[in-house]
């Protein structure tokens, strides 16, 4: 395998029983095997995806000192804007070269949370901007929760059973620059190698290259979709939580060839993230003689503050 397989959602959302069940056959196989596929037929249509890039380059194209004033104490980066070099992987101490913007839920009134989310930070240089992102918000976690739905089938569970915890969850989208490289970088990459905190990632942008995923055999693969395809992967919530049996894969962006080191590269992941309260308790589905249960019980919330600490985004 020298790519990511690739799924097409209007299969599952077809109504011949037998497209359904090849969708939750393939991507429960990709992700058990290397826990990513290019998903095509998602809810982001073109001119929304079109929208969101004109908007996202217009902040990075903002004077430092004016994007720094959304860049706000306290929210351990998880609304607003977080500058270069804050954020690095697990294990290492170089900050990857990036800036980045995170949007956050906005619940529905019926939400019933246990919790309360950060307000999402306005910018006012952007009058379509915070539009823009939420909406984008919406559709990402609508094709998300579908996602969701399939491997809830795959496992052997209620095809709705992520939907509570994932409608008005905690997750993030992130738009992220990674400025032209102006000199030999000391030991930084555009992002380090890592897995992701959450449920699933759902990225737009990954075809502009530079993503790596890293095979069971210890190959690193470039991670090349279509241009309307969003790179969807597990990550340790879910690996977590099925005991391993979907995998959350390590990742990373390298830097490109010095000859394209005048580039600057975009790319916006959707962190799907549960309602805090979920717990993360490896499933029964998922244990028997031959997998024993691999993992404490703890949940969302309390694993996504560990990690957080982890990367650097809290100091303790």
């Amino acid at each position: 395998m020298n790519n990511i397989p690739s799924v097409d959602l209007a299969d599952f959302l077809s109504d011949d029983p037998n497209r359904k069940q090849k969708f939750v056959d393939e991507i429960g196989k990709a992700y058990e095997e290397i826990g990513f596929v290019a998903l095509k037929n998602h809810f982001l249509s073109d001119n929304l995806v079109d929208e969101l890039y004109k908007e996202v380059k217009s902040f990075f194209d903002l004077p430092l000192e004016t994007k720094k004033k959304y860049e706000i104490e306290g929210l351990a980066g998880q609304r607003g804007y977080i500058s270069f070099g804050k954020e690095h992987a697990k294990g290492k101490k170089e900050g990857d070269l990036k800036e980045f913007w995170h949007f956050g839920q906005e619940p529905s009134d019926d939400a019933k949370l246990t919790e309360e989310y950060p307000e999402n930070v306005q910018v006012e240089e952007l009058e379509d901007f915070n539009h823009v992102g939420m909406e984008a918000y919406r559709m990402l976690e609508k094709t998300g929760i579908y996602v969701l739905r399939a491997l809830s089938l795959h496992i052997g569970l209620k095809e709705t059973y992520f939907d509570h915890w994932a409608s008005n969850g905690n997750s993030i989208l992130r738009p992220i620059h990674y400025p032209p490289i102006t000199e030999e970088p000391k030991g930084a990459v555009r992002a380090g190698a890592h897995g992701d905190i959450n449920l699933i990632t759902l990225l737009m942008g990954a075809s502009t290259g530079g993503l790596q995923v890293l095979r069971k055999d210890g190959e690193w693969i470039d991670a090349i979709p279509q241009e309307d395809e969003l790179v969807i992967n597990v990550g340790d919530m879910l690996e977590r939580h099925t005991n391993n049996k979907l995998r959350s894969t390590v990742h990373r962006v390298v830097n490109p060839p010095k000859e394209e080191w005048g580039n600057p590269r975009y790319s916006i992941p959707f962190f799907l993230h549960p309602r805090s309260e979920m717990p993360l308790d490896c499933l029964e589905e998922c244990i028997d003689e031959n997998h024993p249960k691999q993992y404490e019980d703890i949940t969302a919330g309390e694993f996504l503050h560990q990690r957080l600490v982890e990367i650097g985004l809290i100091k303790k």
